[in-house]
């Protein structure tokens, strides 16, 4: 079974989608033959490097709230994120252009490293609130995810798969993606959101048994939508 998971490094619900998904594939009888690909997605393509609002303010600007109610807003993900055991802090997280982590991945993809970079800038950027989109940084992260370093430094510095990240995000369209974490099974089943682990193994069970099938699956929480832009289970764009 192969399955897509389109995501972006800086969505905190895609890093708790994956928990989810992780723990389904975990109870799934027929989990050695999951191939698990991670599909580029952009939230912002815009976002500067450095930007200079941090995530509060941002957050408030971008949905038009008080600063307090972006805060509360981040509290109820920040929950979210500790039922799965993930730490988050969104004080010291360092908002910035994911382009060139993913581009890396697509090299790590090619180097057979694709998930162990994608769970280390994961992890980098929502735990330990690490700049990715810092070339020195992205380089250190890919040696700790078993890269070379200069190898890594390489890539960044030049334009290398960049064509490949820009064809995930046209197909993205092409399908009518619209918000991360997007789990497309064998291009025919879809599940959209951070979902309850519940969720993620009746899908991959129904897609066991009806591969010969048609047509989307297209799941969405019960409690909220792409359309609400990271309130719930999902971030859009």
């Amino acid at each position: 079974m192969n399955v897509q998971i389109w995501s972006d490094y800086v969505c905190p619900f895609c890093y708790i989608g994956k928990r989810k998904f992780e723990k389904a594939l975990e109870n799934f009888a027929h989990k050695d033959q999951v191939q698990i690909v991670y599909k580029s997605f952009e939230l912002d393509p815009n976002a500067p490097l450095h930007a200079e609002q941090d995530m509060i303010e941002t957050l408030a600007g971008k949905y038009g709230t008080s600063l307090e109610q972006a805060r509360e807003m981040t509290r109820g993900v920040t929950q979210q994120a500790k039922e799965v055991g993930l730490a988050y802090d969104f004080d010291k997280m360092k908002r910035t252009n994911t382009r060139d982590a993913h581009r890396l991945t697509h090299w790590a993809a090619s180097q057979g490293k694709m998930e162990e970079l994608t769970e280390r800038l994961l992890q980098a950027y929502f735990i330990e609130s690490k700049h990715i989109g810092e070339h020195e940084t992205l380089a250190l992260l890919a040696e700790e995810a078993g890269l070379n370093k200069e190898e890594a430094l390489e890539i960044l510095t030049s334009d290398a798969y960049t064509s490949e990240v820009e064809q995930d995000i046209n197909k993205a369209s092409r399908i009518g993606v619209t918000g991360v974490p997007f789990f497309v099974f064998e291009e025919k089943w879809a599940v959209s959101g951070a979902q309850p682990v519940e969720a993620f193994e009746e899908v991959l069970n129904k897609v066991w048994e009806e591969q010969q099938g048609s047509g989307f699956i297209h799941m969405t929480s019960k409690e909220g939508s792409e359309d609400q832009a990271c309130k719930d289970d999902s971030c859009s764009i």
